[in-house]
């Protein structure tokens, strides 16, 4: 039987933002949107966000903190909950992943991962 953690489905979509990006600078700019999905049996509360976001050549970004765009969503079985956020990294291929730390209803603990994805620019990647 697996635990908590399988009840929330994290989707993910990214853009490139070809308008705030300056590539002479070493500055991509990406969207990404998140569909936060409870397909649990008991609500969850996002607590805590975590990332880390890393580019072509390395360079590791982490970043914590307290819900997701000023929000701890709750989310009732079945709930979703959709935001867009950005991230800035140094070149025009990188890679996220993470976790969500979430609160059960029940009391319970659990983290929801987030699977690696990839930020790319259109065009370097075939």
């Amino acid at each position: 039987m697996s635990g908590p953690s399988s009840t929330i489905r994290v989707d993910v979509q990214t853009t490139f933002l070809a308008e705030q990006s300056v590539p002479d600078d070493q500055r991509y700019v990406f969207a990404y949107t998140i569909t936060i999905r409870n397909e649990g049996e008991t609500a969850a509360r996002l607590l805590t966000r975590h990332w880390i976001i890393t580019d072509s050549n390395g360079k590791v970004q982490e970043v914590r903190g307290s819900g997701v765009v000023g929000e701890q969503p709750h989310l009732r079985p079945g709930q979703a909950f959709r935001y867009t956020s950005g991230a800035v990294i140094e070149t025009p291929v990188g890679a996220m992943h993470g976790s969500y730390q979430m609160l059960g209803d029940d009391g319970s603990k659990f983290e929801a991962p987030i699977q690696p994805f990839r930020l790319a620019m259109p065009g370097v990647l075939n």
